[in-house]
C-alpha cells in the first residue's frame, strides 16, 4: 500500500500551511476548465489522442502543448515503448500530468532485442548484433548476465605503468583473440575504475586515453590527496579482473561482445533455451529528459533498459567518488571535485520547479535510475522503486559549492522509494546522492544489498570550499538500511549514511541501520560517516547494529560541532572526534534492543517492516584468559562490546583465548571479531563438547553457528602465531 507523501510532520504541517494561504489568497473565480485527457500507446500513431485512437508520446505531447487554456493529462496505455531518443519535455510542457492509464504498466524502454540466436559446439549461442549497438550489458528473460571475468592479478604480475600495466603473459591476455575489446577493473578503497585495453607489446598492456591517466596520479584535476588510491598508489593491489574475452567465457550466465564480428557470445544458465529465450541490451541512453518545466507530474511509469555508454568509450570509467567519473583528456584545476561527471540516467530533470516523479520503477538499467540537477527545486521523487542498476539510483544536485542562484538545489524531496541490488558494475556507486543542496528531505527510503554507503549528502571533502557552501538544513531521516559496503564488492571508507561538507542544520534521525561492511576482514564501513570537513550535523535517535566499524565517526579535527545524541548501538566504541563535538544521551554496547529502539526500526523504511533483534552475548559476563599477553592487550578486552580494542597474544605454539561463561551454558552460535591489525588466520574454535575448525582470515565478524552445551568457549590458533581478536560474543 503507498505510503501518505507528508514525509515529516513539520514538513506536513508547513506545506498545508501553505496550502491554506494560497487558497485564501486565490481569487473567487468560477471553476477552471475541465482537464483535457490525451492518450498515447506503443502503437499510437497519428494527432487524434484519444482513448480509440492513441498518439505516440510525443505525438501527445505535441498536442498538449496547443492547449492553453485546461490544464492535460496524457494518459500511458499499457506495454512497452520502445525508444530511439529520450522523450523530451520542457518549459512548454509545464502544469502537464503524465501517468499510467487505469490498470496500465506503461514502460518506457531503452532496450534492443538481439534475436537469430545459433548454438555452437562448446554449448554457447551466439547472436548477431544490428549495427550501431554496442551491448555492455545483457538481459535474458529479464535476468541480467555476466560479462565473462577472469581471476584477480596481484599487483606483483599486473604492476602498474605509465600507460598501463604488465601481466600480459601470466594472465594470457598476449594470446586473446581480441584483447581490445577486453577492460580491466580495479577496485582501491572506494573507488572504482574500468579502463579498456588499448594494445598489447611482450609483457605490457596499454589502455585507453584519458581513461587510464585519469585514473592514475599526478594529475591537479583530482588534487594530491587522491593519488593515494589511484592505480598507481601504494594502495593498488591489482586488477579485481579483466572482463569481456570469449578466453574468459566459462560461467552458464556469462556473455562476451566481438567488436569485430558484432556479435554477442553467451553461455545459458540451466533452463535457458535461447531459441525462446528474449535477449535484450540496453541502446538509448535517456528515455525522459525535463528541462525547465514547472508543475509537472510523472507518475506510474517504468523505465528500463537504458544504457550507459561512457565506460565503453576511451574515457572508460575513472571513479572519483559514489558513482562520479572523472573525463576529458584535460581539465581546469580543481580539487574540490567541481568538474565530476555523473553517470547517465533513464530520468533526468533540469532546472525543474515543482516537477514530482511518483510511483515509477526503474529496472534492468546500464546506469543510473534518476537525476533532478542544474537548479532543480521543490520538486519531488516518491514512492518509486529502483532494482538492478549498473549504477546508482537517485543523484540529486551538483558540484559547484556557491552556485548562481537559479542553479542552487533547494527544497527537493526523496521519500518512501525502495532501492535495490544497485550499483551492480559501477561499485562505487551510491543509493541516493546528493551534492551541494539546501533544504533536502530524504525520508523513509529502503535501502539494501548495495556495494558502497546506500545515502550520501555533501560534497568537497576537506578544502575551503566545503566550509562556504550552500549546504545547510538538510534531513535524512527514518530511513531503513540493511546489507550495504557488501564485503564482496571490495570498495571501502564509506558508510550507510555517509556525509561531506559542513551544513548547518542538518539533522540525521530515524534511521534503522543494520549489516554495513559486516564480515569485513579490516576495521572499515561505518554506520553513520561523518566524513572529512562534515560539521554542525545533528545524529539522533538512530538504531545502528552489526556494523564493520564505527556506529558513527567524524575523524578528522577540521570536523566542526556535531551532535550525536540518543542513538541506540550494539558496539561500544568511541565514535565522534572532530572539533567541538558532543556525544550525549548513547545507549551503546547493547546486546538487547529496548522497545524503544524496536519502534524506531519498525517505523523505518517505505513500508516499514522487521528488526533484526540483537542476541544476548553470554560472554558479555564471562572471565576471560589468554596463554600469554602482548604489552597491554589483555583477554578482558575481547569482552568489552568495543569492537576498536584488541586483545592479542604472544607469537607461540596453541597461542590461545578463551571465555570462562561461569556455568555450563546451551549455545548456539559464536562470533569472533579480528583485529584488522594482526589478523588471526587458521584457528579452532573449541567448547567442552565439539572443535570446530576455521580456516583462513578471522572476520569482523567470522560467525559460527553449533549446538554445544559448555562452560568454556577457547579460540586456539593452529600451529604458531598470534590470536589476536577484537571481540568475541557467544550466543
Amino acid at each position: 500500500m503507498n505510503r501518505p507523501l507528508n514525509v515529516l510532520r513539520a514538513t506536513a504541517a508547513s506545506a498545508t500551511a501553505a496550502l491554506l494561504t494560497a487558497l485564501l489568497a486565490a481569487p473567487s473565480a468560477g471553476a477552471a476548465p475541465a482537464t483535457r485527457t490525451l492518450y498515447a500507446a506503443p502503437d499510437g500513431r497519428g494527432s487524434a489522442c484519444t482513448a480509440a485512437r492513441p498518439c505516440t508520446p510525443e505525438g501527445a505531447r505535441d498536442l498538449a502543448r496547443t492547449e492553453h487554456r485546461r490544464a492535460v493529462r496524457v494518459l500511458l496505455k499499457d506495454g512497452t515503448y520502445r525508444l530511439d531518443e529520450p522523450l523530451k519535455l520542457g518549459h512548454a510542457d509545464s502544469g502537464t500530468t503524465w501517468t499510467a492509464a487505469p490498470g496500465a504498466h506503461p514502460v518506457l524502454s531503452g532496450g534492443r532485442d538481439l534475436t537469430g540466436w545459433r548454438k555452437n559446439a562448446d554449448g554457447t549461442w551466439t547472436a548477431p548484433v544490428p549495427a550501431g549497438v554496442t551491448p555492455r550489458q545483457l538481459f535474458v528473460d529479464g535476468r541480467r548476465a555476466t560479462r565473462a571475468r577472469g581471476e584477480a592479478c596481484p599487483a606483483a604480475t599486473c604492476d602498474a605503468t605509465a600507460t598501463g600495466m604488465t601481466g600480459a603473459t601470466a594472465t594470457g591476455i598476449g594470446h586473446w583473440a581480441h584483447p581490445t575489446d577486453a577492460e580491466a577493473v580495479i577496485r582501491i578503497r572506494w573507488r572504482n575504475y574500468h579502463c579498456r585495453i588499448a594494445g598489447v607489446s611482450g609483457d605490457t598492456l596499454t589502455f585507453t586515453q584519458p581513461c587510464w591517466t585519469n585514473s592514475a596520479s599526478g594529475t591537479d584535476r583530482t588534487g594530491p590527496a587522491w593519488d593515494t588510491t589511484a592505480v598507481d598508489s601504494t594502495r593498488y593491489s591489482g586488477v579485481a579482473f579483466f572482463e569481456n574475452a570469449a578466453e574468459l567465457l566459462d560461467t552458464p550466465g556469462e556473455f562476451v561482445w566481438n567488436s569485430t564480428d558484432r556479435t554477442v557470445t553467451y553461455l545459458p544458465r540451466d533452463g535457458e533455451n535461447m531459441r525462446h529465450a528474449r535477449a535484450v541490451t540496453p541502446h538509448t541512453e535517456q528515455l525522459l529528459t525535463v528541462d525547465g518545466a514547472h508543475d509537472l507530474t510523472v507518475s506510474g511509469i517504468g523505465f528500463a533498459y537504458a544504457a550507459y555508454r561512457q565506460p565503453g568509450t576511451d574515457e572508460g570509467y575513472a571513479g572519483m567518488q559514489a558513482g562520479l567519473t572523472l573525463t576529458g583528456a584535460t581539465g581546469p584545476v580543481d580539487h574540490a571535485g567541481r568538474y565530476y561527471t555523473k553517470p547517465a540516467a533513464a530520468l533526468t530533470v533540469r532546472g525543474g520547479r515543482r516537477v514530482t516523479v511518483d510511483s515509477a520503477s526503474f529496472t534492468h538499467l546500464g546506469g543510473a535510475g534518476a537525476i533532478l540537477e542544474a537548479g532543480s527545486q521543490d520538486s519531488a521523487l516518491t514512492r518509486s522503486t529502483f532494482t538492478d542498476l549498473s549504477s546508482g539510483a537517485v543523484y540529486v544536485g551538483d558540484t559547484e559549492p556557491v552556485p548562481e542562484p537559479a542553479l542552487a538545489g533547494e527544497r527537493n524531496t526523496v521519500a518512501y522509494n525502495t532501492i535495490s541490488r544497485t550499483g551492480v558494475e559501477y561499485t562505487d556507486a551510491v543509493g541516493i546522492w546528493a551534492g551541494y543542496e539546501a533544504g533536502l528531505t530524504v525520508d523513509h527510503n529502503t535501502l539494501d544489498h548495495l556495494p558502497y554507503s546506500a545515502i550520501s549528502v555533501g560534497w568537497g571533502w576537506n578544502q575551503p570550499e566545503a566550509q562556504r557552501s550552500v549546504l545547510r538544513d538538510n534531513k535524512v531521516t527514518n530511513n531503513r538500511i540493511t546489507d550495504v559496503m557488501e564485503v564482496a564488492r571490495q570498495q571501502h571508507d564509506g558508510g550507510a549514511i555517509y556525509t561531506q561538507g559542513a551544513q548547518p542544520g542538518t539533522v540525521v534521525g530515524g534511521n534503522y541501520i543494520n549489516r554495513s561492511a559486516y564480515g569485513n576482514t579490516e576495521r572499515d564501513g561505518n554506520g553513520i560517516y561523518l566524513d572529512e570537513q562534515s560539521s554542525y550535523i545533528t545524529v539522533e535517535n538512530n538504531v545502528i547494529t552489526r556494523i564493520g566499524y564505527k556506529w558513527v565517526s567524524n575523524w578528522a579535527d577540521y570536523g566542526i560541532r556535531n551532535t550525536a545524541r540518543g542513538n541506540w548501538t550494539d558496539t561500544a566504541a568511541p565514535a565522534l572526534g572532530g572539533t567541538g563535538s558532543v556525544m550525549t544521551g548513547n545507549h551503546t554496547g547493547l546486546d538487547r534492543l529496548p522497545a524503544a529502539a524496536l519502534a524506531v526500526a519498525a517505523r523505518a523504511g517505505a513500508h516499514g517492516g522487521p528488526v533484526e533483534q540483537l542476541r544476548t552475548d553470554l560472554a558479555r559476563t564471562g572471565t576471560a584468559a589468554q596463554s600469554s599477553t602482548d604489552g597491554t592487550a589483555t583477554a578482558a578486552l575481547a569482552l568489552d562490546a568495543d569492537t576498536n580494542t584488541d586483545t592479542r597474544t604472544l607469537a607461540e605454539p596453541g597461542a590461545w583465548w578463551q571465555v570462562d561463561l561461569g556455568t555450563t551454558r546451551h549455545i548456539r552460535q559464536v562470533e569472533v571479531w579480528n583485529d584488522a591489525s594482526t589478523t588471526t588466520a587458521g584457528f579452532d574454535i573449541v567448547t567442552d563438547d565439539a572443535t570446530i575448525h576455521v580456516s583462513g582470515k578471522a572476520l569482523r565478524p567470522t560467525v559460527v553457528d553449533l549446538d554445544s552445551r559448555t562452560r568454556t568457549v577457547r579460540v586456539v590458533k593452529t600451529g604458531t602465531g598470534r590470536v589476536a581478536l577484537s571481540q568475541v560474543l557467544v550466543h
